[in-house]
């Protein structure tokens, strides 16, 4: 197996932080488990050392930049949802073993190749399930019961943040992992966050540390409960996304 670069100055120069030894072995761990199961299973194609760092663990972190400052981080109940080959989930799992992560997507064979890759790495603070975000979040024992929500790029900012509001509790924060972000993107996003309970608590950029490319994070906070009707029934988010005309409608975007 190949060896991951340690790359401590870029650590350190963008997020100011670094992991110690015992983290890097297990940022290796998780890379080798990752190149046998994709074997069987194409869970990433990203796999040459420098771009995992960059594009998996590097990318994975800067989303949580903010608790990675934090000397005593609170437990917090995560969900990354549409976690594909465990992005942003693992990363943030290994460097937070007090935070209980749940890795979601409608995937069954991706999520039983991460199943196995979690038990392998002996996560005890991982579980996977396989099921639609519009399903799940309209489960009583998962709707509003979690403090903090990763999407990293799985939808359009409105749809993903009608997938995200109605796990969350009130005070409740999710991130969206985003590549460019525009002026008529947040501003379509802002026009319809009230309808969903939420507001946009900042926007942060920042560039990739080996190749240069640009990274924005939208944090959202949950503001008041999300209505009962979001999110709408499956495939209706991605195929419909809120706007704003549409979020003054209320119930009539059923």
């Amino acid at each position: 197996m190949a060896t991951l670069p340690h790359y401590p100055d870029h650590w350190q120069a963008s997020l100011n932080w670094q992991p110690d030894d015992q983290l890097l072995q297990r940022f290796q761990a998780l890379y080798d488990a990752l190149q046998q199961a994709n074997q069987r299973i194409n869970l990433t194609r990203i796999n040459a050392p420098e771009d995992f760092w960059e594009k998996h663990l590097w990318d994975s972190l800067q989303g949580v930049g903010a608790w990675l400052m934090d000397p005593s981080p609170s437990p917090q109940r995560v969900i990354d949802i549409g976690t594909g080959g465990g992005f942003p989930g693992l990363p943030v799992a290994l460097v937070f073993p007090q935070w209980s992560i749940t890795l979601l997507d409608a995937t069954q064979k991706k999520i039983t190749a991460l199943t196995e890759l979690y038990q392998t790495l002996e996560l005890s603070n991982v579980v996977a399930r396989a099921q639609r975000v519009e399903a799940l979040a309209h489960q009583s024992d998962q709707r509003e019961t979690y403090d903090l929500a990763l999407l990293r790029a799985i939808a359009g900012t409105n749809t993903s943040a009608e997938y995200a509001l109605p796990l969350l509790k009130l005070g409740g924060r999710a991130v969206l992992y985003r590549g460019q972000w525009s002026r008529a993107e947040e501003s379509s996003l802002r026009a319809v966050l009230p309808a969903l309970g939420g507001a946009i608590a900042a926007v942060q950029s920042s560039t990739t540390p080996l190749t240069g490319a640009q990274r924005h994070n939208i944090l959202l906070t949950k503001v008041s409960p999300t209505p009962d009707r979001y999110p709408r029934g499956v495939g209706i988010p991605a195929k419909s996304p809120l706007h704003p005309a549409r979020s003054r409608q209320g119930s009539r975007m059923i």
